[in-house]
């Protein structure tokens, strides 16, 4: 009789805890709106697989939680057009009811979504942008920028490279606010350590001819040319350079921003040797690997990039932040994100910074020679861990006006 009355009370307070937790939830739902390239040139990066990163983080947080929450998760195509993603992310937030946007790949986009999240007083979980001004000159209270950053990129890849010998550049760079921010970003690190930049070509978004901008800069005899560009202007660059023969005569290719789905496209024998870097591979631990097995076995065997990875932790550290709040409360959310240490399977310990720059440690990797694979999506060896309190730009020397000086 006492056992079967002990099951019931645990059975009510359960009830009340969780009907108190749905209660304070504004519409009763914690609704997420994922926005990215469905079906361009940067699908493989972002697209479908963020949104399955999404669902994943939603299922796995619903294992372990007690609050009942109930969760949904939207998804739109914004195209890499911000005035295609700024129309979906208002609607989102004035009819639908969505309480955070995620992923939001391209910095054009991004930083018009930031602003809107700002002035509607919702939450931005930021994960395929690079802009480092997200955390800089625009950062936002209610934006967090979880994956990478333009600074991060330059100051690993480049500074490593010049480093090296890399001491002449020349850019080819994509003309948008992201290709804009890596050039600058890089350019200054590529500096710092001693070098030069011989010039600068920028290229349309989603160009296919490639042909005129590299025989610009086979031209300029600089040891580097530096790509700053993403995903299918990456791929095609990369191809078309080999075609010239850029490699075999002597310059070198270093991919500021590449993924792994770029080199799967490019195969290893064009791609074997770049070196960049990223903040999550699949293989690096036991974790990491469970996770991409199941994230693979829903997406057709593609591993994850580092994006979707994001997607996945950031939108379990907001979930775990309402949860703890028992609320989605914008102010409340974002306050206990930044006071409540991140740890998950993806990126392990790291902080959400009072510029919204989520810290962690960033990986230097090697493109494998194809003799060194031993599998499907085995490309990279890890040549560096760089610490979080190294791997991105040290708070104060962003500009951002949140940050007390």
């Amino acid at each position: 009789m006492k056992r079967k009355l002990s099951s019931t009370l645990l059975a009510a307070a359960f009830a009340a805890y969780a009907g108190t937790a749905a209660a304070q939830i504004s519409d009763g739902v914690v609704k997420l709106g994922v926005t990215g390239d469905m079906s361009g040139l940067y699908a493989d990066i972002t697209g479908p697989g963020s949104v399955l990163a999404a669902k994943m983080a939603v299922e796995d947080f619903q294992k372990t939680s007690k609050a009942g929450l109930k969760i949904e998760v939207v998804s739109a195509d914004h195209q890499n057009k911000p005035d295609v993603g700024s129309s979906i992310v208002r609607k989102w937030f004035d009819s639908d009811q969505v309480d955070a946007v995620v992923d939001v790949p391209t910095s054009s986009v991004a930083l018009a979504v930031s602003q809107i999240t700002r002035d509607k007083n919702k939450i931005m979980l930021n994960s395929g942008a690079a802009t480092s001004a997200l955390t800089g000159t625009a950062c936002s209270p209610n934006t967090v920028h979880w994956t990478y950053d333009t600074w991060m990129l330059a100051n690993g890849t480049g500074a490593a490279i010049v480093k090296t010998g890399g001491k002449s550049w020349y850019f080819l760079t994509s003309d948008y606010a992201f290709g804009h921010a890596l050039e600058k970003d890089t350019e200054a690190v590529v500096l710092k350590n001693g070098g030069k930049v011989l010039g600068k070509v920028r290229h349309p978004l989603n160009s296919q001819d490639f042909s005129s901008f590299l025989l610009q800069a086979q031209a300029s005899k600089a040891q580097i040319i530096g790509l700053a560009n993403a995903g299918g202007d990456t791929i095609n660059s990369i191809k078309q350079a080999a075609e010239f023969g850029i490699v075999k005569g002597g310059q070198s290719l270093a991919g500021m921003l590449v993924f792994i789905t770029d080199i799967h496209s490019l195969g290893l024998e064009k791609a074997q040797g770049l070196i960049f870097t990223n903040t999550f591979y699949w293989d690096r631990n036991d974790e990491t690997r469970a996770w991409s097995k199941r994230f693979m076995a829903a997406h057709g065997g593609k591993a994850p990039t580092m994006v979707q990875a994001g997607v996945y932790a950031s939108v379990l550290h907001y979930l775990k932040a309402v949860e703890a709040e028992k609320s989605d409360d914008t102010a409340k959310v974002m306050a206990k994100m930044k006071a409540m240490p991140s740890d998950d399977p993806l990126f392990g310990k790291g902080m959400i910074r009072a510029d919204g720059r989520k810290i962690h440690e960033a990986l230097l990797v090697e493109v494998k020679k194809p003799s060194e694979s031993k599998g499907p999506w085995d490309y990279f060896k890890i040549r560096a861990v760089i610490p979080a309190n190294e791997a991105f730009r040290p708070i104060d020397a962003g500009g951002c006006p949140l940050v007390k000086k």
